[in-house]
């Protein structure tokens, strides 16, 4: 069982944003609720050439309602299988509603539904709901859909402005279809395509390098590295220009873990948000 409401409009724009957000980045995903958290996660097989994402909400921070019961006191989970476009699409009809309710019910098949209360002229409230088809995912699964750890990466750096980088993978988009980012542990990054025709770099320097090793004892393969050497990962460049595109949050800290031609790990956090977005390395 789960019920929601959100009130405040700034809070219901804020979900609205995020969800506009994962629905770009993802066709289908997975919602995981807790009684503190809400979770998006994509686990396409990072072996197989897919992207994964994880995208933690703490719930406190956007709604005014919150219960759930999950299947037993000692599993207070509910895992759902959901569209996210769907969502977004519902909460559209939300921009200057006077409360959004979200309940998960079962009527022919399980569904979200999204009741939307519009401020109306008369004393009469109108209400406009979605019902919006989800799946249930049974226990046994769960773990499937357990949080990615950190990569062992060779360098943490800072990403520079998002809209910046935006539109550099944009104009790099027509001329290649992979893409190369490397970085340094001394803030300096590169994003270059190389054709039989052209090759293009983009210098960014000054970015600052995350303070992993120190924060949690997490050990990386960048300590002891020498601190001008480049890791590099070459990537799909249509799945960075995806996560660039889908950013509606802005991001008050964004970086990017790069364990060398094997993976980049994108962390982009908000107060409230955090979005981590995995897209592996092409052979």
């Amino acid at each position: 069982r789960f019920r929601a409401k959100i009130v405040d409009p700034s809070c219901l724009n804020h979900f609205s944003r995020v969800i506009n957000t994962i629905a770009k980045l993802a066709k289908t995903c997975t919602l995981r609720l807790t009684d503190s958290k809400l979770y998006f996660i994509l686990s396409d097989k990072v072996a197989n050439g897919g992207v994964s994402m994880w995208c933690e909400l703490c719930q406190g921070n956007f709604f005014d309602e919150f219960q759930m019961e999950g299947v037993a006191a000692e599993h207070n989970e509910i895992y759902l299988e959901v569209v996210p476009e769907n969502l977004s699409r519902a909460l559209k009809t939300a921009q200057s509603a006077k409360a959004v309710k979200i309940k998960l019910t079962n009527r022919h098949c399980p569904c979200l539904r999204i009741s939307v209360e519009l401020p109306s002229l008369s004393s009469s409230s109108r209400i406009v709901t979605h019902d919006i088809p989800v799946g249930v995912i049974p226990r046994r699964l769960w773990n499937d859909f357990r949080e990615p750890s950190v990569p062992d990466f060779d360098v943490s750096i800072y990403l520079p402005v998002l809209k910046t980088m935006k539109s550099v993978v944009e104009r790099m988009k027509n001329l290649s279809n992979s893409i190369v980012i490397e970085a340094n542990l001394s803030g300096e990054m590169n994003l270059k395509i190389e054709t039989d025709l052209v090759s293009v770099t983009t210098h960014f320097k000054d970015l600052g390098n995350p303070p992993w090793a120190s924060e949690d004892g997490c050990q990386s393969s960048a300590q002891g590295r020498d601190t001008e050497s480049m890791a590099e990962a070459r990537i799909d460049i249509k799945k960075l220009q995806q996560l660039l595109a889908g950013q509606q949050v802005n991001p008050t800290k964004a970086l990017c873990n790069i364990v060398s031609k094997r993976i980049v790990h994108f962390i982009l956090l908000h107060e409230d948000v955090s979005l981590q977005y995995f897209i592996p390395a092409l052979a």
